[in-house]
């Protein structure tokens, strides 16, 4: 049996949001590194371990660019830290806050003529979790510039805040502010 860093089983992590299931891979990995093997094809970033995406969106920002075993040391102390304060395992988190951070709407711009018209869409699954992903590493990446907590530590909150729905967090407001403009627009 395989476990994530060697600690957290992978297999009895739920996904309960039936929208994002088939976009969330939680197969068992021992280290979430796959040197890029599924970026041949267009859709084939969720057959990546949705852990080592969230570690891909941590290394968007400056710092952290290209160093992906620094920003894998982080995510496993961030579970570490979600793990000691919740006493669930921190994949589990880490889907729940994923469904809660991703907005289900969104707004494009339609042209008719000269005018162009704001119009509410659904947001796909995929982009869901994509949005969802970077509004997370992006609050947690926030939280801890000029700040005397680490990354981990403000990533952890991030995720255990985000999947306890709190309003308070980066992600959960931003959501919902994509959102609101979306329902404005309708």
């Amino acid at each position: 049996m395989y476990k994530l860093f060697g600690k957290w089983d992978m297999e009895e992590v739920e996904v309960t949001d039936p929208g994002i299931r088939r976009y969330v891979n939680i197969d068992p990995v021992i280290i979430p590194h796959t040197s890029g093997k599924h970026a041949r094809q267009q859709f084939n970033k969720s057959e990546i371990s949705i852990v080592e995406r969230l570690i891909n969106n941590m290394m968007r920002k400056e710092n952290n660019t290209g160093k992906k075993q620094l920003t894998m040391r982080t995510v496993e102390d961030a579970f570490d830290i979600i793990n000691q304060k919740t006493k669930k395992n921190p994949v589990q988190v880490l889907v729940e806050a994923i469904a809660n951070a991703g907005p289900r709407e969104e707004v494009v711009r339609l042209k008719y003529g000269g005018i162009s018209v704001p119009k509410a869409v659904d947001t796909a699954p995929q982009r869901r979790i994509d949005n969802a992903l970077r509004y997370i590493s992006i609050g947690a990446s926030q939280a801890a510039f000029k700040s005397k907590k680490t990354l981990a530590e403000c990533l952890a909150s991030e995720l255990i805040s985000a999947s306890n729905h709190d309003a308070k967090c980066f992600s959960i407001n931003r959501k919902d502010s994509k959102e609101r403009v979306a329902k404005a627009a309708r």
